[in-house]
């Protein structure tokens, strides 16, 4: 930690944290260490390195020096005790699950899931023996119901995508406390506008790829650790139970409360490989600077896009959950008052089947707006889930996750939020 990392507020973390000039260069940005491995002091120093006797660098599949304070600045602005860097979000995904939950196990899901992370669950877990169970979002209830002994953890998305409800993050952290498990929280599309730990989540995941690397120009995934949940109660051998391929270490005991990140990285990082290059995390470190800024921006820009949606005759429904009439509203009020993100769903007048049609034909007239399955850009995007991101998925499930026939998903972007509209309106000009 640098010397002003305490003192620093939430904006100054962003740009500072974890970080100090380069002692040898006196570079004030971040070096970039291309390397895959590193010189040992001596043969003692290269055998407590492989011990986890002391701390430092042996692959970067492990740790990276550049890596390593992408990881830390990301702790500090979740206010976690620890981070670890992936390839994409997606292997951030798996790895936080199958760090605690093996074959035999469950976990509990809410229903409004980005449509790669469903897949993850149904299609992959099965095959590993991980029994899923979805729940409809924010019924805690039904979490209560359908937690059992072999339960390992609840998982949520702070804003379900594409549907677009708020986790009620509080009740759900709750909710998986009474019962001795941790909650994981998906925070990809709310980064630094809500801090999931402030209300109790256990375990943020990010896809980097998105809001916090920003252009889309560089993938990774991240896993942050609040450090505060009790993994010693005896639920969770994968992390508490002697660790052979170290000679039986206890993570607990040598690690305390950064026990799960250390074992992510020198277990399954180590065994599966989906380490995040470098470079990628300069690009991401380069991307929090200014994360901040394009937030508000992202924010700002959704919250006016969404109010001329719903003003527009050829629109029939808009679903943001910044909007006054919004069902979301509470529950923004609450964990998002800076802004509900820059994600909206819309549909194009037209009945069930012309509706698809007309959303495609919105979709094929766009000028500025990008079509392409990705958000967190820059640039406003804009995709048709049903027959992309969430086509894999069936009819049922997609109504589950607020995927509609006429669905059009826009990720706002930070252009001039009057060149965006008049875009939307050309297109719809051109849908009969």
């Amino acid at each position: 930690m640098s010397k002003v990392d305490s003192k620093l507020r939430p904006e100054s973390i962003l740009i500072h944290g974890a970080q100090e000039p380069d002692p040898i260069t006196g570079s004030r940005a971040v070096p970039v260490y291309l390397t895959t491995a590193y010189q040992f002091n001596d043969t003692e120093h290269a055998a407590g390195l492989f011990e986890l006797n002391i701390p430092g660098n042996i692959y970067t599949r492990l740790q990276n020096p550049t890596s390593d304070i992408f990881e830390r600045r990301m702790a500090m602005m979740d206010g976690g005790a620890g981070a670890l860097a992936f390839a994409t979000g997606m292997s951030a995904i798996l790895v936080g699950i199958m760090l605690i939950a093996k074959c035999g196990d469950e976990i509990i899901t809410c229903d409004n899931l980005y449509g790669g992370t469903y897949s993850l669950f149904v299609n992959t877990f099965k095959k590993m023996g991980i029994g899923v169970k979805f729940v409809k979002s924010n019924d805690v209830d039904a979490i209560q119901k359908a937690i059992t002994d072999k339960t390992k953890c609840v998982y949520a998305e702070t804003i379900g995508n594409p549907k677009l409800d708020i986790a009620d993050l509080e009740a759900l952290s709750n909710a998986a406390h009474k019962n001795g498990i941790p909650l994981i929280v998906d925070n990809t599309v709310a980064p630094y506008i809500l801090r999931p730990m402030d209300f109790g989540a256990d375990i943020v995941v990010y896809s980097a790829t998105k809001y916090i690397g920003g252009h889309g120009n560089v993938m990774g995934g991240v896993l942050v650790d609040s450090g505060k949940f009790d993994w010693s109660s005896g639920k969770f051998p994968l992390i508490s139970d002697p660790e052979p391929s170290y000679h039986n270490k206890d993570f607990i005991k040598a690690f305390g409360n950064l026990a799960y990140i250390a074992k992510a990285r020198t277990t399954l990082m180590r065994d599966m490989g989906p380490a995040i290059s470098p470079f990628n995390s300069f690009m991401m470190l380069n991307g929090m600077e200014t994360l901040h800024l394009r937030m508000k921006k992202h924010c700002d820009n959704a919250f006016e896009i969404a109010k001329f949606l719903q003003k527009h005759p050829k629109v029939s429904w808009v679903n943001y959950p910044g909007l006054e009439d919004s069902p979301e509203k509470e529950r923004v009020k609450k964990y998002l008052p800076d802004g509900a993100g820059a994600m909206i769903g819309f549909g194009v007048k037209g009945n069930k089947v012309s509706g698809k049609e007309a959303g495609r034909s919105f979709i094929n007239s766009l000028e500025l707006i990008s079509h392409l399955t990705n958000i967190g850009d820059t640039r406003t995007l804009a995709t048709h889930p049903a027959t992309t991101t969430h086509q894999q998925l069936s009819e049922e499930a997609q109504a589950a996750n607020g995927v509609t026939p006429d669905y059009i998903r826009l990720s706002v972007g930070i252009e001039d939020a009057q060149d965006i509209m008049e875009d939307i309106d050309q297109a719809l000009s051109k849908v009969k």
